[in-house]
């Protein structure tokens, strides 16, 4: 074999190396990256995230996982209700996409302790003490008692506030 057919071959090996690393390579620099088209919030929190301007309307894939409310200036308010993804769409006058970004509502991060009775679930957020803390997923009878008592002292709040003569004023 002569030095110039080994070049050759040498130089075209060097070449489908290159070429094969391109096409490897070229679909992942023309997207952009995955954690920028995903909007995380946890259940029952709210998250401002700041979306193209001149939105006429917004369509959310799934109310039950997570509300979005415009606000001006092209911010929203992505709150997450229930577990899981979604995806929202923001369309301006004429119907066109300004933007489809996934929406992921995980569960709480702060310390959450769970206590099984049989099949029947409770939560307790213990930051610093345990105290009952209503997560989806818990017992119906927990979940319920736990929501009345926080109702109650909402009303008696409420009360309180409309006796003093400055309902809605906290001191």
């Amino acid at each position: 074999m002569s030095f110039l057919s080994l070049r050759s071959r040498a130089s075209a090996a060097l070449m489908m190396r290159a070429l094969a690393a391109g096409l490897v390579l070229f679909p992942v620099a023309g997207l952009p990256a995955a954690a920028n088209d995903m909007i995380s919030v946890n259940v029952d929190q709210a998250k401002l995230v700041k979306f193209p301007e001149k939105i006429a309307t917004i369509v959310i894939g799934n109310p039950l996982i997570a509300d979005v409310t415009l606000q001006p200036g092209g911010m929203v308010v992505v709150t997450g209700k229930g577990y899981g993804a979604t995806n929202v769409i923001a369309l301006d006058r004429a119907g066109s996409v300004l933007m489809d970004r996934v929406v992921q509502v995980e569960g709480p991060t702060d310390k959450v302790v769970t206590v099984y009775r049989g099949t029947a679930r409770e939560s307790y957020s213990c930051t610093p003490n345990c105290e009952r803390r209503v997560t989806l997923g818990d017992a119906e009878n927990y979940f319920k008692s736990t929501m009345d008592q926080a109702g109650a002292i909402g009303g008696q709040a409420a009360t309180t506030g409309a006796a003093s003569g400055t309902p809605g004023k906290v001191n």
